[in-house]
């Protein structure tokens, strides 16, 4: 099985292209899906009271706090399983973006359990095909990028994936509980179709706004 995460992780690491190169690290950065989180807090906000808008806002802390405390804290410290770019098989092999290789361990994928997570407790919260499809494609996005820079494995992000909709889910379960006992006299939420669209626009905007960025810089580059 470590040998095949390694064949696939040089399958699917970077290719040393200029513009991918910078779409990849576009895309692993947080600060890049601050409008994403705008309009999330915005489509949370809108679409329910303040009393139920804090617990979802504790609920999305929560899955965050949980997926990437334990993922960091305890899996990796745990498994000790160096990162493709720390490990000593495979150097020279890796490619590698801006020389960023990462802490020394990587299983599991924080990014993967953080945005997987973070997926599922906002569908189960939604309950939106569109909303799904969306965080989904994002989630898949961040989470490639970062096999393509070289700081994980396929393997590292699958588990990683897992847990974060082992999280989510869980969390979900608190949610409804925490709802139940603090809104009991409120209208079940139902998220606006418009909203949801809006986000999913927001999604596309920045995927278009991204990949112009990637495509001047590399041309500068090159």
């Amino acid at each position: 099985m470590i040998e095949l995460d390694q064949r696939l992780l040089l399958l699917l690491n970077g290719s040393g292209n200029p513009f991918w190169d910078q779409m990849m690290w576009t895309v692993t950065a947080t600060a890049t899906w601050l409008p994403m989180a705008a309009l999330l807090l915005y489509l949370i906000a809108h679409n329910n009271t303040w009393r139920r808008t804090l617990i979802v806002l504790l609920g999305v802390a929560l899955v965050i706090l949980l997926a990437d405390r334990i993922s960091s804290g305890v899996f990796k410290p745990m498994f000790h399983r160096w990162r493709p770019s720390h490990e000593p098989a495979l150097e020279g092999l890796v490619h590698l973006v801006n020389g960023y290789g990462g802490g020394r361990y990587g299983f599991i994928s924080s990014h993967a359990a953080n945005t997987f997570g973070l997926t599922t407790f906002i569908a189960l919260l939604t309950r939106s095909r569109l909303m799904l499809l969306t965080m989904t494609i994002w989630a898949c996005l961040s989470s490639y990028s970062r096999i393509y820079l070289g700081v994980h494995y396929p393997g590292d992000i699958l588990a990683g994936a897992l847990f974060g909709v082992l999280v989510g889910v869980c969390c979900s379960y608190i949610y409804k509980a925490a709802e139940r006992r603090w809104t009991s006299a409120e209208a079940s939420t139902i998220y606006s179709t418009r909203d949801i669209r809006l986000f999913a626009a927001g999604f596309a905007a920045t995927i278009c706004i991204v990949t112009a960025i990637a495509g001047i810089n590399s041309t500068l580059i090159h």
